[in-house]
């Protein structure tokens, strides 16, 4: 089973994310914060990150940059309701590997993690 991190301050989005992908038989770790983020990343082992770019405090470019120097090869797709070029090009050159525009459908979250993890559509 793949572990997937889910990084929002909007609760919705949280809960929305958590329900799909366990769905599809993911197990997943949910926090709105960056800071725990970090903390959750040393204690247990993800297969992708799924993080917003806009959030308090820290946002989801800080995020990535701290994960590209801990796990260089971690999978990180960026969720984004600002899904302007600067918004994703930005996020892309941190090292974010994929990229999906909120509000997304269902099935447009779960081609993205499947895109992101390099697994063919329908595992």
């Amino acid at each position: 089973m793949k572990n997937v991190l889910i990084v929002d301050d909007d609760r919705v989005v949280l809960s929305s994310c958590k329900r799909i992908l366990e769905s599809e038989g993911y197990a997943t770790s949910l926090t709105s914060n960056v800071n725990q983020a970090l903390q959750i990343l040393k204690e247990k082992n993800f297969d992708l990150i799924l993080v917003d770019v806009i959030m308090p405090e820290y946002d989801g470019i800080y995020l990535i940059g701290n994960v590209r120097q801990m796990l260089p090869d971690l999978p990180i797709l960026v969720m984004s309701g600002y899904p302007t070029p600067e918004t994703i090009s930005s996020g892309l050159r941190m090292g974010a590997t994929h990229f999906i525009a909120k509000p997304f459908t269902p099935d447009e979250l779960i081609d993205a993690v499947h895109k992101a993890l390099g697994e063919p559509k329908g595992k």
